[in-house]
């Protein structure tokens, strides 16, 4: 069986947010850039299955510019077999929304055919947690969302995923092939060690454009402006309980 993984590029977690000096969007020249710590979960959780010989292969697949290359470079370091890269240089003013990824991941899936397709439930620069779910009804596959453990049934052909829900743990058994997401209490993903990355160079990457997957990415939404959040204005020290209650009375206004 065959697991695909979906990563993103990123600005690093490390790294503090700038906007770019003409409020186009973030700023990202000269900036650290890495995987999105989710879709690290999701290849370390591919790998762990096919480790346990529940899958004979993983392919890593991403949409971004040509320097995503560096982000599919980790996941062959990290043990992927291969890589399918969909070239897209994005425009500031018309982002690529999830609903566009959804559909050349299900292109992608269509061609490789996989029996599980594993994503990071979110990606830490737009929090929009909608990409798994989106590919999931596209491809009319059942879907294990924020998945804290997931056990693989090759021979039923099954794959049962437990998910952190308010109430507690919910479990779930899906038809393969199925679409999970991945959750942080899920695993904690390996590093790369200096022989994976010197094989990682010979692995092979395929390269193809959306217009190749007759996939459509126009989007309907344009970016006008981005600005920073307002800065929080420095505490005060008061002096008394009386002092408090006078502020938030009639500084605050919560009184």
């Amino acid at each position: 069986m065959k697991i695909l993984v979906a990563v993103k590029r990123v600005v690093d977690y490390a790294v503090k947010v700038r906007v770019r000096p003409d409020r186009t969007g973030v700023e990202t020249a000269n900036v650290k850039m890495s995987m999105n710590p989710f879709c690290e979960i999701a290849v370390e959780e591919a790998l762990r299955l096919r480790e346990a010989g529940a899958a004979a292969e993983v392919v890593a697949a991403t949409i971004g510019p040509t320097q995503s290359t560096d982000t599919l470079r980790t996941a062959l370091a990290m043990g992927a077999d291969r890589a399918v890269h969909v070239l897209h240089d994005p425009d500031p003013a018309r982002p690529l929304l999830p609903l566009a990824v959804a559909k050349i991941l299900r292109a992608v899936a269509l061609q490789e055919k996989p029996g599980l397709v594993i994503l990071g439930k979110q990606a830490i620069d737009d929090d929009c947690n909608q990409t798994g779910q989106m590919l999931a009804g596209l491809l009319q596959w059942p879907q294990g969302t924020f998945s804290s453990k997931v056990l693989l049934d090759k021979e039923k052909q099954k794959v049962t995923v437990e998910r952190e829900v308010d109430g507690g743990i919910e479990t779930i058994c899906l038809d393969l092939p199925a679409v999970i997401t991945t959750d942080l209490r899920l695993n904690q993903p390996r590093y790369a060690t200096l022989p994976n990355i010197m094989k990682a160079k010979s692995k092979v990457i395929k390269k193809v454009t959306p217009e190749e997957l007759s996939v459509d990415i126009r989007s309907d939404m344009e970016v006008i402006e981005v600005n920073e959040p307002p800065k929080r204005k420095a505490g005060v020290i008061l002096s008394s309980v009386d002092e408090l209650l006078d502020e938030l009375k009639n500084e605050a206004r919560v009184l």
